[in-house]
């Protein structure tokens, strides 16, 4: 051990030390070093087995150094020198030391059970599920067990039933009809013995030959009760007849139709009307009492929805009359189109609100971009949709050029609100790269017109791309479903056209309307080959 200063003492140690010594603390020289130089060589075989007991390094220099502060307060506490401060900063020393290694092992130990409980409680790999999962699986231990006790025959519950209740067993062999001594064996010849006990007693109480048999004493009471029966016989028939005559009126006949009688008059006047309390009357008074209930309530109903339906249509009205509905229109036409380009694979995005490739410039309402499996992904579709009067084709046809500008794509449709379409407009019609039709906010059925214009630029697109890349792809094909397509439209817009006026032709107009919609389906299927040929031809 080693502490460097200015200074440096050299002592040797070779027995105990001398006590007798004056002890001069430093602390009370103003000039006392910071740090001291001590070399020692020990020779007293205590103090070199205590020390040598610490390893060497470090923890045998804390040693000494601790040893030796306790020897300097001892002598001090000898000589009434103690050093409180010193007292006191040791003890706290002493305190965090013991509360670091305390802190240390709780930790340990913390971890130590965290460790053993996630190894054995894990529920990805603890052992304890595990333990479980072998158990309780199938084919598990439970299951062996369960199936090697009470399963199939080889088990010990079928060995030990078998044992005790099997063919070759007593009960079995005792139960059976081939062993002399078997319980129905026996049990046969008890009934036997018993039956024909019971039948010789019998034949004994019905013959004439035993005096004490039933059919003697039957045949003795008989005779002695005769002369009785004669006598009292014509008593009794008068007596019968007298109660079922109606001239008595104490009768037993006369007495029940009299009850008859009262019966039915009190039943005749519970079920008239001229009674007021009669169960007929009652019956009549809540009756009404509920009818005019419901009619009261039923009144109530159609005047609220009336009034319902007259706020619905003042609000329809004016939203009509308002700039807010177009804003609607293209909203619920945006949402049409984007559940339709979901199914189809392709993507919609609503640009109303945005500015394109033109400066300042927000014409083409909704994007439609087409999926990666599609022949033609990428293209752009823009789709323009106006509510309000004043457009015509030529206008539209305007539109929806700087529409297709504006937005970068290849093909452009236009929808026209039913309610504000020019007159004599076609439900869909195409001018090259353009596609004209009719969309109404208020009826689902006008979907299948947007479905159509849809489709058709879908075609347009692929027939675009295939050009670009010059393949051969069945443009004609492609031309007549397109052709078809439009036809059928028209066709689907005249059976509107009569449902709203011929009521009474409903059924011609469903028929008409299915034909139509199945036609107009295949012409898309042709569309859809003609795609998928052209993708084919295009790999």
């Amino acid at each position: 051990m080693t502490q460097r200063s200015g200074n440096m003492h050299k002592h040797t140690g070779s027995g105990p030390t001398d006590s007798h010594w004056k002890h001069t603390p430093v602390t009370s020289e103003p000039s006392a070093p910071e740090a001291l130089d001590i070399q020692l060589l020990l020779r007293d075989p205590e103090l070199i087995a205590e020390i040598t007991a610490y390893p060497e390094g470090r923890v045998r220099d804390d040693f000494i150094l601790t040893a030796l502060r306790i020897g300097i307060m001892a002598l001090r506490q000898a000589e009434g020198q103690i050093d409180s401060q010193a007292v006191r900063h040791e003890g706290e020393r002493l305190i965090k030391d013991m509360e670091s290694h305390l802190n240390a092992h709780r930790q340990q130990v913390t971890e130590q059970i965290a460790t053993s409980l996630k190894d054995y409680f894990d529920p990805n790999d603890g052992r304890f599920p595990e333990r479980l999962e072998r158990l309780l699986r199938k084919d598990g231990e439970l299951e062996q067990v369960l199936r090697s006790q009470v399963g199939d025959q080889n088990s010990v519950l079928a060995k030990t039933l078998g044992e005790y209740l099997g063919e070759t067993s007593p009960l079995a062999r005792m139960l059976g009809n081939d062993a002399p001594d078997s319980f129905l064996r026996g049990m046969t010849r008890t009934l036997e013995k018993a039956l024909n006990d019971d039948r010789e007693r019998i034949l004994r109480e019905f013959s004439l030959n035993e005096s004490n048999s039933a059919l003697n004493r039957l045949v003795r009471e008989l005779k002695e009760n005769h002369g009785k029966l004669t006598g009292n016989l014509q008593d009794s028939i008068k007596e019968v007849v007298s109660e079922f005559s109606l001239d008595n009126e104490n009768s037993a006949l006369s007495r029940l139709v009299n009850r008859v009688e009262n019966a039915q008059k009190r039943i005749s006047a519970e079920f008239s009307l001229d009674t007021g309390d009669s169960a007929l009357a009652r019956m009549q008074k809540e009756l009404l009492e509920v009818l005019e209930q419901h009619r009261k309530d039923a009144t109530a109903f159609q005047q609220e929805v009336r009034s319902a339906l007259a706020e619905m249509s003042a609000r329809k009205e004016e939203a009509a009359r308002s700039t807010t509905h177009g804003n609607i229109f293209e909203e619920e036409m945006y949402r049409v189109l984007r559940d339709m380009s979901h199914k189809a694979g392709d993507l919609a995005s609503a640009t109303g609100n945005t500015t394109g490739q033109i400066r300042n410039c927000k014409v083409g309402d909704v994007v439609v971009e087409l999926g990666p499996e599609h022949v033609a992904a990428g293209s752009r579709i823009v789709i323009e949709a106006k509510d309000s009067g004043g457009y015509d084709l030529a206008r539209a046809r305007e539109e929806i050029e700087l529409a297709r500008k504006n937005r970068l794509a290849e093909i452009g449709i236009f929808v026209f609100s039913r309610r504000t379409a020019p007159e004599g407009l076609e439900t869909l019609s195409r001018y090259g790269n353009d596609i004209f039709t009719l969309w109404d906010l208020d009826d689902a059925s006008t979907d299948l017109f947007l479905q159509a214009s849809v489709s058709v630029a879908r075609a347009l697109c692929s027939r675009s791309r295939a050009e670009r890349a010059d393949q051969r792809v069945d443009f004609e094909q492609m031309d007549r479903s397109i052709r078809d397509i439009e036809k059928q439209v028209k066709g689907l817009a005249e059976i509107t056209r009569l449902g709203e006026t011929i009521r009474n032709n409903s059924g011609k107009i469903l028929d008409r309307a299915r034909i139509i919609s199945n036609n107009l389906m295949a012409q898309v299927e042709v569309l859809d080959r003609a795609v998928d040929d052209l993708k084919n031809s295009g790999e």
